[in-house]
């Protein structure tokens, strides 16, 4: 598959704090993101979860399905019971043609908790990482099967959120373990997306692209907010629009041959970020940076 561009409805309305744009329907998300010029969408609290009802409705706006976020429980379920929980989103994903899952373990995640500092998340149990590895790589080979590959989500707020992180997560997972890239987890993690983007470059499967705007995620992590609040303070934007290098990362992905989608997902308050003026602003540049890397 070329490389397309994609965006999440986080631009319009937010899945962990879904007063932000609850008044916004489907239907506004769907036309203002073709309007600005995205080929597809990933799932968001507002999409119908039946094949056969979304996919009309993505048909008639000519979008694709880019792929749907799951939590995973790994820690506390058998790989049985994972399998069995994620027969319904699974068989979405694959029923309109999305070959990528995002999939984030969230056993103890508070980045759903507002009122709770994103620093005291929750420390992945280190004598568990090779057990935690097996019990991925099992789950994301049934997965594979079944036409579609894990994208990791490395996410603020959970066990797996800092470059260590994210190389202990690939050094006990096999390749059937894909790597989703969020160039803005990482920033506000303290990490460099473009050296974890050269160390892991042949794992990635999937690209979110957030901007961080670096003096709000200072003023942030001086103050010890929480994600949630962190995102009402205007952490994110959208990619050119904040520190984020983005023509370098392109270029490590352009050199591993990346040929997944590229998401903008830059959760804003959409009364403060109107949602058709950073999608357009997301897509032109990154549909520039993209093509000066010979991405496009």
């Amino acid at each position: 598959m070329a490389v397309q561009l994609g965006i999440n409805p986080l631009t319009w309305t937010n899945d962990d704090l879904p007063t932000l744009g609850a008044e916004t329907p489907l239907e506004t998300c769907l036309t203002e993101g073709k309007q600005a010029g995205f080929a597809g969408f990933e799932l968001g609290n507002k999409f119908p979860r039946e094949a056969s009802v979304l996919g009309p409705i993505l048909a008639k706006h000519d979008l694709k399905l880019v792929s749907g976020w799951y939590s995973l429980e790994l820690l506390t379920r058998s790989v049985e019971e994972e399998i069995e929980a994620v027969q319904s989103h699974l068989t979405l994903l694959r029923e309109l043609g999305a070959t990528v899952m995002v999939a984030c373990e969230v056993t103890n995640c508070i980045h759903g908790a507002q009122e709770t500092p994103v620093h005291l998340r929750p420390e992945f149990p280190a004598e568990r990482w090779e057990e935690y590895g097996k019990k991925l790589t099992e789950f994301a080979c049934y997965t594979q099967s079944q036409g579609v590959q894990i994208a990791y989500h490395h996410h603020m707020g959970t066990v797996i959120e800092t470059e260590q992180d994210v190389d202990n997560l690939m050094k006990h997972t096999g390749p059937e373990v894909g790597l989703l890239l969020d160039t803005g987890h990482l920033t506000f993690a303290g990490a460099d997306p473009i050296a974890v983007a050269e160390r892991w470059a042949e794992r990635i499967n999937h690209v979110h692209c957030k901007d961080i705007r670096a003096d709000v995620l200072a003023d942030c992590k001086n103050r010890k907010l929480s994600f949630l609040n962190s995102v009402l303070n205007g952490v994110y934007t959208v990619p050119g629009d904040g520190c984020i290098d983005y023509p370098a990362v392109f270029k490590v992905l352009k050199a591993a041959n990346y040929s997944g989608w590229l998401v903008v997902e830059a959760e804003q308050d959409p009364a403060v970020a109107h949602p058709l003026t950073y999608a357009t602003m997301g897509y032109n540049n990154l549909h520039k940076f993209a093509s000066d890397a010979g991405l496009l």
